[in-house]
């Protein structure tokens, strides 16, 4: 009982001390983006007026700058994920078309998107800064979205059957289903592989932030830029600020929204009792227990229970299909392969016409050699890769308490760009005269092997309770363990990782073959860095003859290796 005759009594009637300190973070939120927005719409000379400055003083701003356009493209990649991987997964025949794009997608290195699409953006808003922001972000959301994509996927497809039976017994209408059964599912692994995704766009952060396309060259207010003008100035000071001002940044917004969403995602695991050790996490209990965001969440909980009314609802009576409904449907099926066909073929004839006339035989020769250099580095790497993290990850996942321990570090080192050891990979090369090829190869994976390691954690930690304690009770060890427990349980959640860590190595391949410290180079034989210095150049020829060949290769890998393991899995080991 509150007694009315304290002093402020009333004021405890109102708000609470989590509304106070919930109060305090929305308008800080609001502040830092309010002054991350400033100077959106100014002229773009004003950038070359201003040139970016080592002073640490300026961090501050250009850390907000590059946390804004970061989390603008994370909800792009939600709706592009909720949207494209839903259709991939619930439309046979789209499925043949998106999966394999996506596949095409995710090996398209950034440089090739930047290349291809500047012109388009800044076109739309010509002469503003605003044009050269949405490139910015553009290509952050490469980096962001096709991981999600396929997690989404991956979660829609190995839905237990006794799930999909029981939201069918209650006549669930297929919006509620998708936000009642579906999103629920894929919630734990969508959370991780949201959270790679935003570390995973720090690695890029200095091409998507310093775009040298041909003639044109913008450099964007942000940490990126700032990495960029410290290589370029030999200043390892800067560099330093620079690590620290990422690692306040990540560790703030792990705090606020990405650790209240893992511990709130945990009550979605697929477990009969209540596992022994539950997560917290104080910014969620601030969200629960703060009337004002309670009041924000009945509104919003009202919205969705007033769209569930609206959709209409499944007839309670399926007939069953007769032949002609058949022959219907595999009429449809015949003529939508045959568009695909048609399709690609007019792709392919229309790319290989563009770039036949123009390139030599040996040109297409070594090009094909150079992808054939960056496929051994990256099959490789993603094996080892394998081999250090997949134990790890199913250790820490069974482990709540060690996940909470190893989430913000796993955040942070999968966030740190290879640029940042540029100095010390171009200085250990030089020095000891080692073999570029060979030793700039581990930063192909240095921020692509994450992928693998939060993907088996959250694997690991979706694996039913009772599957553990029944071979506990069966006293299953050792290596069975692993055989028959383990490795089964997380390997639809490995190949998710180990497609997009494929895809992504690829994607860094354009980072990591070339090393810069001030004005020494080091340059490995490989793809990327045949595209990175095309791109330079603005040589739009040679651009799109190296990202088609990457595709291409990227494409037959897929379809002969990752993609029959993945469907292998599904098949073989989902939860039933």
């Amino acid at each position: 009982m509150v007694n009315r005759s304290q002093p402020f009594a009333f004021v405890r009637d109102v708000a609470t001390r989590w509304d106070l300190i919930a109060i305090v973070v929305v308008i800080g939120l609001l502040t830092f983006f309010a002054e991350a927005s400033r100077g959106l719409f100014e002229p773009l000379s004003r950038l070359s007026a201003t040139p970016l400055s080592l002073d640490p003083r300026n961090l501050p701003f250009y850390a907000a700058r590059t946390t804004l356009r970061m989390f603008v493209a994370l909800g792009l990649s939600l709706v592009f994920t909720f949207t494209y991987a839903t259709w991939a997964a619930k439309n046979a025949r789209a499925e043949k078309l998106l999966v394999p794009i996506l596949d095409i997608l995710q090996s398209v290195p950034i440089l090739g998107f930047i290349s291809v699409t500047v012109v388009f953006f800044m076109s739309l808003a010509p002469g503003r800064v605003l044009g050269a922001e949405f490139v910015s972000i553009f290509a952050i959301f490469t980096s962001q979205a096709w991981n999600m994509a396929f997690s989404f996927y991956q979660s829609l497809r190995t839905v237990p059957y006794e799930l999909e039976e029981a939201a069918a017994s209650f006549h669930l209408t297929p919006w509620m289903r998708f936000w009642r059964l579906e999103v629920p599912f894929a919630m734990p692994a969508l959370l991780w592989n949201t959270l790679m995704s935003m570390s995973g766009s720090w690695f890029f952060v200095v091409t998507s932030e310093s775009v040298t396309v041909g003639s044109t060259n913008v450099a964007l207010p942000g940490i990126g830029s700032y990495i960029a003008v410290a290589i370029q100035q030999r200043s390892l000071v800067a560099i330093g600020w620079a690590i620290l001002t990422m690692f306040i940044v990540i560790l703030l917004y792990d705090q606020l929204i990405f650790r209240p969403l893992v511990v709130w995602g945990d009550r979605f695991r697929i477990d009969q009792e209540i596992g022994s050790y539950v997560p917290d996490s104080w910014a969620l209990t601030m969200f629960q227990r703060s009337r004002l965001l309670n009041g924000m969440r009945v509104v919003f909980n009202a919205v969705m229970r007033w769209t569930s009314r609206r959709a209409p609802r499944p007839p309670r009576l399926l007939l069953s299909a007769t032949s002609a409904t058949v022959r219907v449907g595999r009429r449809a099926d015949f003529l939508w392969f045959g568009l695909l066909v048609l399709v690609v073929a007019l792709a392919l004839w229309h790319i290989a016409r563009m770039l036949i006339g123009e390139t030599s035989e040996h040109e297409a020769l070594q090009v094909i050699g150079l992808t054939s250099l960056t496929m051994l580095r990256v099959m490789i790497l993603i094996g080892l890769a394998s081999v250090v993290w997949v134990p790890i990850g199913i250790w820490v996942g069974l482990r709540p308490r060690a996940t909470q321990i190893v989430q913000p570090v796993a955040q942070f080192l999968a966030a740190f760009p290879a640029n940042l050891l540029f100095p010390i990979a171009v200085l250990g090369i030089l020095t000891w005269k080692l073999n570029a090829d060979v030793w700039l190869s581990p930063l192909m994976i240095l921020g692509t092997q994450w992928y693998i390691l939060f993907n088996v954690i959250a694997g690991a930690s979706a694996m039913p309770t009772e599957l553990r304690y029944a071979a506990d009770n069966l006293g299953i060890r050792g290596w069975l363990w692993w055989r028959k427990v383990a490795l089964p349980g997380v390997l639809p959640y490995y190949v998710t990782g180990a497609i997009t860590a494929s895809g992504g190595s690829w994607n860094a391949a354009i980072v990591a073959e070339i090393a810069s410290w001030g004005d020494v180079e080091v340059k490995a034989h490989g793809i990327g860095a045949y595209i990175a210095e095309a791109t330079t150049a603005g040589d739009f020829h040679r651009i799109i003859l190296g990202i088609t060949v990457m595709c291409l290769f990227v494409v037959v890998i897929n379809r002969l290796l990752w993609r029959p393991l993945y469907y292998f899995a599904e098949r073989r080991f989902r939860l039933t």
